[in-house]
């Protein structure tokens, strides 16, 4: 803070700043400083150390979120020394002067917001079909013997390269005692990772079961012979135009702890032919104790290609 005995340096130094007051506020300013000049009591004078009216200094919180006034002989006290307060002062020529409005902010020291450095790894979506991907709907049909079930599904995540996608099969009119039926499902997409045949054997499948279920595509049967070899490998499955895969559900939605539901099943899966040109889905159910070869149709529910997109930072 400025002392009487410094008026005059003061005043220099504000007329040499290379972004200055208002000119017209210069003159009351210095008249206002001569005034303080005569000697009188320090508690009149406003700008004396020794006042006890002095002004306050308003300064930062540690958290850089508020402004608390301080006594400015406090501050001075509390601040240690260092080799720059014993050097000479320096003269506050133009060229050492920076207009206040053009010096950066100042940074509060313990902003972890601020401080914390984003990653530059970004999860770009990895899939091949404007149908085939998160938030993709499908409505349609799930037909036996004796009756037709409505069925929609919505696709949560696709991720090509892991040969793996998941999301929530709805079919409606099962049972009386649950008209609706949510399930969640993982899929296995036939590729470099998963053949056509099964090689979970809690799923129930063997390798004939596997023949009869696919060979109800005609876009299977002109792999048929080669996917019957062990090493057969489906490979740049993901540019072509049918996309094989395995749905299979694991619970119930919302509460995963029912297993088991009278009048209906969900212990199976799905064999699965994906239309990435049209967006049809055909399956086929398979379950051991269930009606054998249950169609399932679904058609694509249009969006014009609009897809929500989060990112986490």
């Amino acid at each position: 803070m400025p002392t009487p005995s410094d008026n005059a340096s003061i005043a220099e130094a504000i007329s040499t700043r290379t972004c200055p007051p208002d000119t017209d506020r210069i003159p009351a300013w210095r008249d206002s400083l001569e005034s303080t000049d005569s000697p009188g009591d320090p508690l009149d004078n406003p700008l004396s150390p020794n006042s006890a009216t002095a002004p306050s200094v308003l300064s930062r919180s540690d958290d850089g979120t508020a402004l608390l006034a301080t006594d400015p002989l406090k501050v001075e006290q509390k601040m240690p020394s260092t080799d720059e307060d014993t050097a000479p002062a320096r003269s506050n020529s133009p060229t050492e002067t920076s207009c206040p409005r053009s010096q950066s902010p100042v940074t509060p020291p313990n902003s972890s917001l601020l401080n914390y450095e984003f990653s530059n790894v970004r999860l770009l979506p990895n899939h091949t079909s404007s149908f085939l991907r998160s938030g993709s709907k499908f409505v349609g049909t799930q037909q036996s013997d004796r009756q037709v079930y409505n069925v929609d599904v919505e696709i949560k995540h696709v991720d090509m390269a892991e040969s793996y996608m998941c999301g929530y099969l709805r079919i409606q009119g099962l049972t009386e005692d649950h008209p609706t039926l949510t399930t969640f499902f993982e899929g296995e997409i036939i590729g470099t990772k998963h053949t056509f045949q099964t090689r979970n054997e809690e799923w129930g499948a063997s390798e004939k079961t596997d023949m009869h279920h696919w060979s109800r595509f005609p876009a299977w049967r002109p792999l048929a012979k080669q996917a019957k070899r062990a090493d057969f490998t489906y490979r740049n499955f993901a540019q072509r135009e049918h996309i094989f895969m395995r749905w299979k559900e694991y619970f119930l939605v919302p509460d995963h702890r029912v297993r088991t539901i009278s009048g209906a099943s969900f212990e199976g899966f799905y064999y699965i032919c994906f239309n990435q040109i049209e967006g049809t889905v055909s399956g086929v159910y398979f379950h051991a104790k269930s009606e054998r070869f249950q169609q399932l149709e679904l058609k694509h529910v249009e969006d014009h290609g609009c897809a929500p997109a989060v990112e986490f930072r």
